[in-house]
């Protein structure tokens, strides 16, 4: 799994257990739609650190939590 395959899969499981969409992340977050479209979409390869914190941020987490994820063991990243 690439790192961009495992930031989808993290904010779509998240948008899940949280029980919101895409949009009210971007209410909760001030991310933009489109930025949070091009990480679920995995239009984007590359994701600022900044950008990750905002989304945990509207999550109600931290960068720990956000990545306290078995999608991000190092066995489980390919690039």
């Amino acid at each position: 799994m690439t790192i961009a395959e495992a930031l989808s899969a993290r904010v779509k499981e998240l948008l899940e257990i949280n029980q919101i969409t895409a949009y009210r992340l971007f209410k909760l977050s001030g991310v933009p739609s489109s930025s949070i479209g091009d990480i679920i979409h995995m239009r984007n390869k590359t994701v600022n650190i900044k950008l990750i914190y905002e989304i945990a941020q509207g999550f109600g987490m931290d960068l720990q939590k956000f990545f306290d994820s078995p999608l991000f063991t190092d066995g489980n990243i390919i690039d």
